[in-house]
């Protein structure tokens, strides 16, 4: 059987990219013939695009928080603390020392180590209120994986670590991705949103079976309902 390759791009502050995370490991233990791969997006990568989006890092939070409560409805275990990170003294956190912390792992152990930092990256972020822009946070998270500690701290701080996640940002531009969570299926196939595990493998299926649509061509298949996600419009970050 053919392998299906699914491009998952995602940021490391997305909220619905947090239960979308979870739904896409129960989905690789069902199959033999899916293959993940991980793919940056940043919906702030550095502190300016906030101010643009927002107007100030401080206004960040407040309207963040809002898409928390929609993301903490669409997660299957409803694990967001949104009144702890109401609570916290620390500015929102930008999308770039997190998706570099990732992405390190990932060039030393694959896809598999990617996620397991990027989930544990996550849950000090939606779960545990902790500001994942701080580098001692993200060492937290790290030595909370099996990846060896000194491996990953001098991978991160190579320039080739950014490098490559940049080259992820440009794929999602040539791929004409705007928001996360985003499936590529195949480098054919677009599912965007965090569905339903049970709508993604049924449209995994679909694909599987599709012979009709063109090979050349990234298509986004219509679906009943508009799957929850993280964007940016002329700017301005949004999330429903």
């Amino acid at each position: 059987m053919p392998m299906i390759q699914i491009e998952f791009f995602h940021d490391v502050i997305c909220s619905f990219c947090f239960p979308m995370s979870a739904r896409m490991r129960r989905i690789s233990k069902n199959y033999n013939n899916i293959e993940i791969k991980h793919r940056s997006f940043a919906l702030g990568w550095e502190a300016e695009d906030f101010i643009r989006s927002f107007g100030s890092r401080e206004a960040v939070k407040p309207e963040v928080l809002s898409h928390w409560a929609e993301a903490n409805k669409n997660d299957d275990e409803h694990r967001f603390n949104i009144e702890g990170m109401r609570q916290t003294d620390f500015n929102f956190p930008i999308s770039k020392p997190g998706l570099k912390a990732a992405k390190a792992a990932g060039l030393i152990g694959g896809d598999d180590m990617y996620w397991d930092v990027f989930d544990r990256i996550q849950n000090k972020l939606f779960v545990e209120n902790k500001n994942i822009e701080d580098i001692v946070v993200l060492e937290e998270a790290v030595k909370e994986t099996g990846i060896s500690f000194d491996e990953w701290k001098a991978m991160f701080e190579r320039d080739e670590t950014e490098n490559a996640v940049l080259e992820d940002l440009q794929l999602a531009q040539a791929y004409g991705i705007h928001s996360v969570p985003t499936l590529v299926i195949n480098q054919k196939y677009a599912i965007s949103g965090a569905r339903s595990q049970e709508e993604i493998e049924k449209t995994l299926a679909k694909i599987s079976k599709d012979e009709g649509i063109p090979l050349n061509k990234l298509q986004t298949l219509q679906m009943d309902e508009t799957g929850a996600s993280c964007s940016i419009v002329d700017g301005k970050w949004q999330c429903d």
